[in-house]
């Protein structure tokens, strides 16, 4: 059975792009929006639109309540939480479909197993997949913490058990850091998640931050192959790409087969993404965590494959069996995004929301940008700082630099600072066009590079 009506439970460029993939399926769509979000686009491209409460996110884009009531006056029957806000909230997914209405995602348990990052890395144990070298479990106090760093050594992160986003990791160097590090990382969990369990992982140095994006019915799962999201900021994405030039056919082979493996083990349902750390000098890959909700990079996965994620995600909540086999999903050239997000790059990337002005958007072969910008929107203060993500595509991995550059020359979003400078430097990078980078080499890049943010005036 199709979905016949959708409510979206999210705002920005995820929201517009669930409304577009819906409306193209003929499933009629209704938007939730905050007062600060009255004249947002997704608000405007909706077949309904429905005000769910103030600015602050708690009153409105976290109220399940207000969700709920929005979805039942306009006879939806189903939601799609997008991601953030309460798209990995098991409880959320629990009550859309307690309300009597298909959540478009995976179950609250599996949601609830996935949330938790120490059962986690259990279940991926179990499913034989690899995990970093550190505690199974979680950590039961200082003294067994003292008892895991024989095998895992210096540096070690101590991380939140409930966290996520790069947010509750510390990282000790030495006997001495993590004596301090240790009960730190309980106290400041505990404030941040409501939940002081922590687990240890082994530093990988140098490290690279690859992904597979597996779809899933319940009862059988694909992988659409993997991304490659090594050049972040304050562990947080900005530049991904896929394939990774890093891995050997076998080793694709080998990594992609493990995400399939953990999607199933979970009986996982809808779009999902099991993230990894691979170690280049030793050619070894080791689990993380994975991501229970569709991902801000899912467009470079849709450009080598030609497959519609969302679509996709629609359909199995629907009813339908995944249609694809895993034959079917081939890759074909290189496509790289990078986040557009309202900060200025030249003063430590401080937020700059305020209005357009002026927008000229990219074209040509290979070049897709999803926003939700329009010449007049002013962009509000209370949320998250993405704009847009701009997307290439080409026939390889050199051509899609080159075509991110020429794009990138022809973006232009007056009246906005955006972190446009930070790309174009980049895609100008020998090591960038090398792909020679792991997870903290942006970080050293930006401190030798400070000068390079500011953007030319015309």
């Amino acid at each position: 059975m199709m979905l016949k009506k959708l409510l979206i439970a999210n705002r920005g460029e995820i929201a517009v792009r669930i409304i577009r993939a819906a409306q193209d399926l003929g499933i009629a769509t209704v938007a939730v929006y905050s007062d600060a979000d009255a004249t947002a686009l997704h608000v405007q491209l909706a077949d309904e639109a429905v005000n769910i409460g103030p600015p602050a996110a708690k009153k409105s884009y976290l109220n399940i309540a207000a969700i709920l009531k929005a979805a039942a006056d306009t006879g939806c029957d189903s939601v799609h939480p997008g991601y953030g806000f309460l798209a990995e909230n098991a409880g959320f997914s629990d009550a859309v479909t307690a309300a009597g209405l298909v959540f478009v995602g995976p179950s609250g348990d599996a949601i609830r197993l996935m949330g938790d990052k120490v059962a986690a890395r259990g279940a991926a144990h179990a499913a034989g997949v690899p995990i970093v070298p550190g505690s199974i479990g979680r950590v039961d106090g200082i003294d067994a913490a003292r008892h895991i760093l024989i095998d895992t050594g210096f540096p070690v992160m101590i991380k939140a058990a409930a966290g996520g986003g790069g947010r509750g990791i510390r990282i000790a160097q030495d006997l001495v850091e993590f004596e301090q590090a240790f009960p730190q990382a309980q106290a400041e969990a505990l404030a941040a998640f409501g939940d002081g369990g922590l687990y240890m992982e082994k530093v990988i140095t140098k490290a690279r931050h690859i992904e597979v994006q597996v779809l899933a019915d319940g009862t059988d799962a694909i992988h659409c192959f993997e991304r490659e999201c090594s050049l972040q900021r304050r562990r947080q994405k900005v530049w991904e790409e896929a394939p990774s030039r890093a891995l050997s056919p076998q080793l694709r082979d080998e990594l992609c087969s493990s995400a399939v493996r953990l999607a199933l083990a979970v009986n996982y349902s809808g779009a999902g993404t099991v993230e990894y750390l691979y170690d280049e000098d030793a050619d070894r890959f080791y689990f993380i965590e994975m991501n229970t909700r569709i991902q801000v990079e899912h467009p470079v996965t849709e450009m080598i494959t030609g497959i519609d994620l969302v679509a996709e995600m629609l359909r199995i909540a629907g009813g339908e069996p995944l249609r694809l086999n895993q034959a079917d999903v081939t890759v074909k050239g290189h496509a790289i995004e990078v986040r557009l997000n309202a900060e200025d790059p030249a003063r430590d990337f401080a937020p700059f929301p305020g209005t357009v002005d002026s927008l000229r958007i990219p074209g040509g072969p290979g070049v897709r940008f999803d926003s939700m910008l329009y010449p007049g929107y002013t962009v509000p203060p209370f949320y998250d700082s993405l704009l847009a993500k701009l997307i290439v595509h080409a026939e390889t991995r050199e051509a899609a630099i080159t075509r991110m550059a020429r794009a990138l020359s022809e973006l232009q979003i007056d009246g906005l600072k955006t972190t446009k400078p930070l790309f174009q430097a980049l895609a100008a990078d020998p090591s960038v066009q090398a792909g020679d980078f792991h997870t903290r080499w942006l970080e050293g890049w930006l401190e030798a590079n400070a000068a390079r943010l500011t953007p030319l005036e015309p």
